[in-house]
């Protein structure tokens, strides 16, 4: 069975600069079974109900502005899954979460950037769920939770984000290892009570983790991680570093 992941994508220049984030990236696919399709949760669809992309061949929106033209002349079209999206449709709305299918819709980079450093050949099936990020971590935990026996039929979710996500505090001087006290004591506070699976704990991270708001001013770049979270099972690290000094890169594992 697949596992879940939660992937912290950074910047839209590790498409051009993977680094050990890449590397991380691209170890994990060769080691994983090849996914009949891929389920992305990206921090950068927002939305104030639940979509689904349903486009049979979906498209890379570079969503970001002043970064240099090679990255804008990057491209990733994978297939579309019509039919996965509409069975997925169906099953969140028996489950009382209406959900609309969004032909329209392209991928943006916190979808397409780690899928094309995992998967260059694009040609795995992509879907990508919309985040409501205004109903919290509960919901991303439930949906997680009714999409997990999808592991087991060969899909791949993906929840993609941020484990730590304050640009104003971007250390743009900071040299490779430095990590800022505060950025780390979220991430270990984090790390812990995954391990040690304390759902109220995680759902409650705001009120109760060292440094929530300063590493997280809104919290759209972590609530992915209660999606992969709730689809799968153990818990493990598969990737740890920082960019910058306060941009936690980790990437997570639920088996």
């Amino acid at each position: 069975m697949l596992p879940s992941l939660f992937i912290s994508h950074g910047s839209p220049m590790v498409a051009l600069q993977p680094g050990d984030t890449g590397r991380a990236l691209a170890r994990l696919a060769r080691e994983l079974p090849r996914p009949r399709a891929i389920l992305v949760v990206s921090a950068h669809w927002e939305t104030s109900d639940l979509r689904l992309t349903s486009a049979p061949r979906q498209q890379a929106w570079h969503d970001f502005y002043g970064f240099p033209p090679a990255l804008y002349a990057l491209d990733y079209e994978p297939p579309g899954a019509p039919d996965l999206a509409l069975e997925i449709v169906e099953l969140l709305e028996d489950a009382d979460l209406p959900a609309h299918l969004d032909p329209q819709r392209p991928l943006d980079h916190g979808a397409w950037v780690p899928l094309l450093l995992m998967y260059p050949e694009a040609d795995i099936p992509v879907l990508q769920l919309s985040l409501p990020s205004r109903q919290g971590p509960a919901l991303q935990t439930r949906l997680g939770r009714l999409l997990g026996d999808l592991r087991a039929r060969g899909v791949l979710l993906i929840g993609s984000g941020s484990i730590t996500h304050n640009l104003r505090e971007l250390d743009w001087d900071a040299t490779p290892g430095t990590v800022e006290p505060w950025a780390r004591e979220f991430r270990d506070w984090l790390v812990a009570h995954l391990a040690a699976d304390d759902e109220a704990a995680l759902h409650d991270y705001r009120q109760q983790a060292p440094w929530a708001v300063r590493s997280h001013p809104s919290d759209e770049h972590l609530l992915p991680l209660f999606f992969a979270r709730g689809a799968g099972g153990a818990f493990s690290v598969e990737y740890e570093g920082f960019s910058k000094a306060t941009i936690a890169m980790d990437i997570y594992r639920f088996d």
